[in-house]
Formats: C-alpha cells, sequence, structure tokens
C-alpha cells in the first residue's frame, strides 16, 4: 500500500492535482495507493500526529499560516520519514526545500510525464528503504527493526539500546563487541560510528555545530571532539549523495 497525502489551500489546484495522482495510480495498480487531500498544513500535521503520515508527500509551498516548508519541517521533528514532492508557482524555495530533505521540487503548471517520472523515482527510493532492517534479540523475543526509524545507536552497560522513532528497544546481552554488533547498521551509508560505543543515522540529522549534533527530533547529541570534524563532513556529504540520486 503506497499511502499518499497532498496539501493545497487552492481547492482547484488541490482538485487537479489529486486527479494526477489518481490517474498515475491506476496507471501503476501493483502500486495498490491511496490518496489523501488536505487543504490545510495544520490538518496534514494533525493527521501525521494522530492518526499516522503517509508514505509520500504531495506539498504546495506557497499556503497562509503554515507554508510547505513549514509543514515538511514539522513533519521531520515528527520522524515521517516519507518522501516530499514540492509543487510550487515560485522558484525561490529550492534550498529551503533542501533543507527538509525533499525528493523533489516541481513548478507549476506541473507536466503529467514529468510528475510520473518523479514519482516512480520516490517510490523506488521508498520500496529500496522499506527493505533495509536488522532483527534484534530482546528480552521478549526477536525484533524487526527498519533502518530508516533508527535515530541513533549506543552501547549501555551490556545491552545496547535503538533509539527509534516509534520508541527504545534494549537488546539482550551482547556477548560481542559494539563494533561487532553495530556492523550491519555501519555497511549502510546512513549510519556513523561517533565513538567507541555510539553510531547516529545521518537520516534523522539536521544539522551539526561545533560537536553538536541536531536530531530532527529537537534532541542534541553531543559528538566526541576527536570525530566531530570528521562526522560534519560524512554527513554533508550523504546530503550531497541523497540530493543527486
Amino acid at each position: 500500500m503506497l499511502r499518499i497525502a497532498i496539501c493545497d489551500d487552492e481547492k482547484r489546484q488541490l482538485n487537479q492535482a489529486a486527479e494526477l495522482l489518481n490517474t498515475y495510480l491506476r496507471s501503476r495498480p501493483g502500486l495498490n495507493g491511496q490518496v489523501e487531500v488536505f487543504q490545510s498544513g495544520g490538518a496534514l500535521l494533525a493527521h501525521a500526529e494522530n492518526a499516522g503520515g503517509f508514505d509520500l508527500y504531495v506539498l504546495d509551498i506557497l499556503m497562509p499560516e503554515l507554508s510547505g516548508i513549514d509543514v515538511g519541517r514539522r513533519l521531520r521533528a515528527l520522524g515521517e520519514g516519507g518522501e516530499i514532492v514540492y509543487l510550487t508557482s515560485s522558484n525561490d524555495f529550492a534550498a529551503d526545500s533542501y533543507d527538509v530533505r525533499a525528493f523533489f521540487y516541481l513548478l507549476k503548471p506541473v507536466e503529467e510525464g514529468k510528475l510520473f517520472e518523479v514519482l516512480d523515482g520516490a517510490v523506488k527510493k521508498l520500496n529500496r528503504r522499506r527493505s533495509s532492517a536488522i532483527v534484534v534479540a530482546t528480552a521478549d523475543g526477536p525484533r524487526r527493526i527498519l533502518l530508516e526509524r533508527i535515530r541513533y545507536v549506543e552501547r549501555v552497560g551490556r545491552c545496547v539500546l535503538y533509539d527509534c522513532t516509534d520508541g527504545t528497544i534494549e537488546s539482550q546481552t551482547i556477548r560481542v563487541s559494539f563494533r561487532e554488533m553495530a556492523a550491519p547498521l555501519l555497511a549502510d551509508r546512513r549510519f556513523c560510528l561517533c565513538g567507541a560505543s555510539f553510531v547516529l543515522n545521518f537520516q534523522h540529522v539536521t544539522g551539526v555545530n561545533g560537536q553538536v549534533a541536531l536530531l530532527d527530533n529537537g534532541r542534541t547529541m553531543t559528538l566526541p571532539r576527536t570525530a566531530a570534524i570528521g562526522f560534519k563532513k560524512a554527513w554533508g556529504n550523504y546530503w550531497l549523495a541523497e540530493a543527486n540520486e
């Protein structure tokens, strides 16, 4: 199931975008998609917070009260990892769209073929992320954790804590080194070893200031002094690579 949210304060353009997306889904029946429409950023955010988010967000940028960029930032703060595609009549917000890790930025009026090409790319990226997971042994049995939901991992005593967008998971007592335990994460370019017993997910880091990494839930993490410069460079390189995919 592919869940898509569209948000535009102008009803005519909202309906046009919804029609385009439904045409896209009819042309790709294997996606089994569903479209929901929202006429304000506040309504979309309330749904994401209370009933769960979406796989793909198609957002207008120029909206009253909350702009599409504001909505994107708040979705990221909620831990929403869905792909964001911006539709706008102005090209003045490209840098801001990069700030919220948008998948693409399209100028209105949108050409159907170009939109479908962008949506295919977003779906491909979503499917790749959905298939990436690890299985962790816990006191309640094995737990499968999607890599995209992990903010950071740290060793605490003889256990490993996985801080995720939907809660914290504690492993059983480990009998190998932390680096060996974290090897499946470090094989994915989203993750970076920071010191001897801490791994951060670049995907959930919104900024780096000196030794401080800012996470998308508002928390800050202090990096080891010897690791801070290398981490900031690696974080920047990760997002540059993402933007060019």
